[in-house]
């Protein structure tokens, strides 16, 4: 193929298309009604071009005039696109590609969990590294919540009740020099990852690797799994490792937990088991 073509090729690209999606992405929580001029400020385009984007719009249904006002607003059939998108997919199938993209020469894996009993089963991961670790985690494995970042993400979005009951059912024993294992103390931590929105394990269940988590919860809050990356412990403080990959992971996390409520997903009919 000549390497001319492609998506970056302004010759390949209908701008008009583009202006209509700048259009649509000026709407926002913050501003669900706009005028025209408001609308081309933000998509950065002339009234004129914003006019006749946003009459197209109105006529194939996807914006609203509201009515007395010069102001419009997106309507519901925006929705169709995203409901489209995410139709007959699994949490596994949506979250595969989110997994691929954190994924790279500073993060080494990247996983998907949800919490059986004690314990966290993984229904995806994406590894490129982690060999010279010795580690090597397929679908279906487990590890014990008390010590794993992603367990620790899904414990925090727990009542406190379930959490005790969950660590005191099975007492956590120590995997390696820095596994936590005081349940009083293990109940602190799981406290400040509900403060922080993302949990950590350094070196807990396997030494030399780090794995920081966050929880996907469904429209009601209720946690139906967690999202981790891990990396090696050497060439970086654990600081440095927090700083590179907290946001893109509660990122990839909340597109996460968007796709399952849009899809209607909730913690009961999480899978705990790979299909």
């Amino acid at each position: 193929m000549d390497d001319k073509v492609g998506a970056t090729n302004e010759k390949n690209i209908v701008k008009s298309v583009s202006k209509a999606f700048a259009v649509l992405q000026a709407f926002g929580p913050d501003s669900e009604e706009l005028v025209i001029a408001e609308v081309a400020r933000s998509a950065e385009i002339d009234n004129a071009t914003a006019f006749r984007m946003l009459n197209t719009l109105v006529s194939l249904g996807y914006v609203d005039k509201v009515e007395g006002t010069k102001r419009f607003r997106l309507t519901l059939k925006c929705l169709e696109l995203g409901f489209n998108a995410i139709a007959r997919s699994n949490i596994r199938d949506l979250g595969r590609p989110l997994l691929r993209g954190l994924v790279g020469e500073q993060i080494e894996a990247a996983s998907i969990g949800v919490l059986d009993g004690p314990e966290v089963v993984y229904i995806e991961r994406i590894q490129a590294g982690l060999q010279r670790l010795a580690v090597d985690v397929r679908v279906g494995n487990r590890v014990p919540a008390y010590s794993s970042a992603l367990g620790r993400a899904i414990l925090a979005h727990l009542p406190l009740e379930d959490e005790r009951a969950i660590l005191e059912a099975n007492p956590p024993a120590r995997l390696t020099d820095k596994t936590v294992v005081d349940v009083e103390h293990l109940l602190e931590i799981i406290a400040e990852v509900r403060r922080q929105g993302y949990a950590v394990s350094d070196q807990e269940t396997v030494s030399g690797l780090r794995v920081l988590a966050a929880p996907i919860t469904d429209v009601d809050g209720v946690p139906v799994a967690a999202l981790s990356v891990a990396a090696p412990a050497f060439g970086q403080s654990l600081e440095d490792f927090i700083e590179l990959v907290r946001e893109p992971t509660r990122e990839a996390a909340r597109q996460l937990s968007s796709a399952v409520r849009s899809q209607g997903g909730t913690a009961s009919q999480t899978r705990t088991t790979p299909s």
